[in-house]
């Protein structure tokens, strides 16, 4: 950029030249210079009404009106508390095989519990509660501790193997490298694989069979349809926690499986707890 004489040029010109292009020196048009000075004058006018200048780690100046956006949240919040006490107190007082046939009481269970899970419970299962590998699917009908409303109001309440919980689901799906043989171990996953309609060596899996009996049966049963007393999973209809492969069927039965789900009482609410168990419910698997 060079600079250029301007003592016999344009005066509303600069005098900068730019591949022969003359910069201007016109003033601003009066409107928008008056619509800046306005915008000015109001941000002053505002940082002196409402909270704007940081005084500490701990707040702002509070301004002459004395507004809290987080009074005005938290009053929200109250306010739609009290608006919904009576139904939230009928909700916690009924049976919970009651609530559904409620047709007021179920939407609002329904409606409720979808918040719910989508704040507290999708990060594991999943927007769609489709499940992720090890943490399960709860829109079909495969429930490792049962799946009707007061099976899983129980566990959402007191978790599974959730150690500050008394009354947590317990059940340990033990790890058999120090009980069974490599050659065991190869044998009784061909014969899950089997009994679950999956490609296994014949020979492998009816070694496995023996196995499974003297070890494996006493959770998952004979027929190996699993126990929802312990929560052992049924291993014949190829709905799998962790997967169905070799290689994880090995790596389950070496090293077992010791899954955690917390337990939400006291950090959700009694109605909260149970307008999740009404929405999971009926998403397509409860019983």
């Amino acid at each position: 950029m060079s600079k250029k004489d301007t003592s016999n040029t344009d005066p509303n010109t600069t005098g900068h030249v730019w591949d022969g292009i003359e910069e201007f020196d016109n003033p601003l048009p009066r409107w928008w210079l008056w619509t800046f000075y306005a915008t000015i004058a109001f941000a002053i006018v505002w940082t002196i009404l409402y909270p704007a200048w940081p005084i500490s780690t701990k707040g702002a100046t509070p301004g002459l009106l004395g507004y809290s956006s987080r009074a005005s949240v938290a009053a929200d919040i109250e306010r739609y508390k009290q608006a919904n006490a009576a139904i939230n107190k009928k909700l916690t007082t009924v049976p919970l095989d009651q609530i559904e046939k409620d047709p007021d009481l179920v939407s609002y269970a329904l409606n409720g519990g979808a918040s719910v899970f989508r704040t507290f419970c999708a990060q594991c299962h999943g927007s769609g509660a489709n499940g992720n590998k090890g943490f399960p699917s709860l829109i079909d009908d495969d429930w490792l501790w049962g799946g009707t409303i007061d099976d899983i109001y129980t566990t959402i309440s007191h978790g599974i193997r959730y150690a500050s919980d008394e009354d947590t689901r317990d059940s340990e799906m033990p790890a058999w490298a120090d009980q069974l043989t490599e050659q065991e171990i190869a044998d009784v996953v061909q014969y899950v694989r089997k009994i679950s309609g999956q490609k296994a060596d014949a020979a492998m899996a009816k070694a496995g069979a023996t196995v499974f009996g003297d070890n494996c049966a006493a959770c998952h049963g004979d027929d190996g349809k699993g126990n929802r007393d312990v929560g052992a999973p049924n291993l014949t209809d190829r709905i799998w926690l962790y997967g169905g492969d070799v290689e994880t069927l090995t790596q389950t039965v070496t090293h077992g499986r010791k899954g955690v789900m917390p337990a939400w009482a006291g950090r959700l609410s009694e109605a909260q707890i149970r307008e999740v168990a009404v929405w999971v419910h009926q998403q397509g698997g409860g019983e």
